[in-house]
């Protein structure tokens, strides 16, 4: 677990896409950055980061996040 400043829920994320992305065939380091990457991508947009981000960060983390949700939503119906 590569931060101590996580919850629960944010640990239980991590390893939730860490494991996925291993049974895809991912390796270990790689899954292991992505899952970090995207865990704090989601704490940034959540406003539940230690140090307050300007709201424009924020805003721009909430609709990466949306973005990324829509584009796999499209990518499931069409296949």
């Amino acid at each position: 677990m590569p931060q101590q400043a996580w919850s629960d829920k944010r640990e239980r994320q991590y390893d939730h896409i860490k494991s996925n992305l291993r049974k895809r065939g991912r390796s270990e380091d790689t899954a292991e950055r992505i899952a970090a990457a995207t865990v704090n991508q989601t704490r940034t947009a959540k406003g539940e980061t230690k140090e307050a981000k300007p709201p424009s960060e924020r805003a721009r983390a909430e609709r990466d996040m949306s973005a990324a949700g829509r584009k796999g939503a499209r990518a499931r119906k069409s296949g």
